[in-house]
């Protein structure tokens, strides 16, 4: 049994590895991971620049605002982007308006701002330019002229240096949390996990949707053809059936490494380019999140938050891929199972969305139970560990189910399998199913 096994495993691995739309389909997804994560540098070499500054002219008829202005411009542009250096080149400019108009009609890339007295508000401004000007780029000129005419108004007002200073003094925020149970480092998680975990689940829903639909593709491709007839002439339907399975798991496990090479491949042909100035205000985020992360704690919790769940992905696989053979089996035709396995693929859609949301169940009884569903259990059980809803034993709840659901669908799912695997008609289909099951 272990050599038929290992060759039907073997053959069914064959028939998706060795051909051109494996290779293909992953020659396409090298390239298109790497080339995302180095968008910046292909624009480049296609004539964009990305280093290239922002010129902004400044016409000052108060000679008071430009050299606020332009502190105000470069040190919130660099403390919101997280740069070494502004992406401004703020120029005062000594010409009139209508000049500055002329050269603008040459100039794609530059903005004017106009300053003028106003005895009421005592600064009014004009930002002029020939588009669109980015809402982030606006919300930072706006604020910086704001602050200029707030710092204007005080001045006038004869208040003190010192006075000033202590006006412009960051303010000194305690954060106090009642809950003893909680803490600052456990907010700033939540954040953490709002941002960087859905990158992380998203390619487990797509491979595990991905292993549904290969199983029953090709179960039911050896029952069209009648080659499933000769298969079970030689051997059980039970290697048969676990040929599928291990073989379908060891392809997602393997597509999974591979897209996560790609990834890692396409952090390294980064490094080398250097990579432009685009990504620099992103990468510093995510330093600064990875500095939150390591400063509150969470770091510690991945040695035990991995394990749990690789442990729960691959029982969850195997539980997808156990329901995808058992389905397929009593179907004729790939139009029939993709009938089937719609409530698989909302379910999976159901945990996707639960571990997008996952901080959005504070104390909720509902999720915690939610947690322990198998099939679910694997995408948002660590999201609700890694932000502190649930412990370590609730994960283990998760991984006792996920086994327990193996179990039942191995054992009450090989009837299913025996009877269906030579059916070939679609008719009183559920009744089969479960006529098989209490036989």
């Amino acid at each position: 049994m272990t050599s038929k096994l290992s060759f039907l495993t073997q053959t069914s691995l064959n028939r998706k590895i060795k051909t051109k739309w494996f290779v293909v389909v992953n020659i396409i997804l090298a390239i298109a991971i790497i080339g995302i994560i180095n968008i910046d540098s292909i624009i480049t070499i296609f004539g964009g620049d990305f280093n290239k500054k922002q010129e902004v002219y400044v016409i000052d008829e108060t000679n008071q605002v430009f050299d606020l202005f332009k502190t105000n411009v470069e040190n919130t542009d660099i403390s919101l982007n997280e740069k070494e250096e502004t992406s401004f080149d703020i120029v005062k400019y000594d010409k009139t308006i209508e000049e500055a108009k002329e050269e603008m009609q040459e100039k794609d890339n530059l903005w004017l701002i106009v300053f003028e007295e106003d005895e009421t508000t005592y600064l009014r401004a004009s930002v002029i330019s020939n588009g669109y000007i980015e809402t982030l780029d606006y919300q930072i000129i706006s604020q910086a002229i704001t602050n200029a005419k707030t710092t204007i108004a005080i001045e006038n007002s004869n208040i003190s240096s010192s006075e000033l200073e202590a006006i412009y003094a960051p303010a000194t925020i305690e954060r106090v949390i009642l809950d003893e149970d909680k803490t600052t480092e456990g907010e700033n998680s939540s954040m953490i996990m709002s941002v960087v975990f859905p990158v992380v689940i998203l390619p487990f829903f797509m491979l595990s949707l991905f292993l549904v639909q290969m199983i029953g593709a090709e179960v039911n491709d050896e029952k069209s053809t009648r080659g499933m007839e000769i298969i079970i002439s030689n051997v059980s339907p039970q290697t048969h059936f676990f040929s599928k399975v291990l073989a379908g798991n060891i392809f997602v496990l393997l597509q999974g490494f591979l897209l996560f090479a790609y990834g890692a491949l396409g952090f390294l042909v980064r490094n080398l380019l250097g990579g432009s100035s685009i990504t620099n205000g992103v990468g510093a985020y995510v330093g600064s999140l990875l500095d939150v992360f390591l400063q509150g704690g969470l770091g510690d919790k991945l040695i035990y938050i991995i394990p749990l769940a690789l442990i729960l992905i691959v029982l969850t696989f195997i539980a997808y891929s156990l329901l995808a053979g058992i389905l397929a089996s009593m179907t004729t035709n790939i139009e029939d199972f993709q009938q089937l396995q719609t409530p698989i693929i909302l379910i999976s859609l159901l945990g996707y969305y639960l571990a997008l949301m996952s901080n959005m169940f504070h104390g909720s009884l509902l999720i915690r139970i939610i947690s322990y569903v198998p099939f679910i259990s694997a995408i948002l059980s660590p999201s609700l560990l890694m932000v502190g809803q649930i412990g370590i034993i609730d994960v283990i709840i998760s991984i006792i189910l996920t086994i327990v659901t193996n179990y039942l669908l191995i054992k009450y799912g090989l009837r299913i399998y025996k009877v269906g695997i030579l059916n070939y008609s679609s008719k009183d289909l559920w009744k089969k199913m479960f006529k098989a099951m209490k036989n």
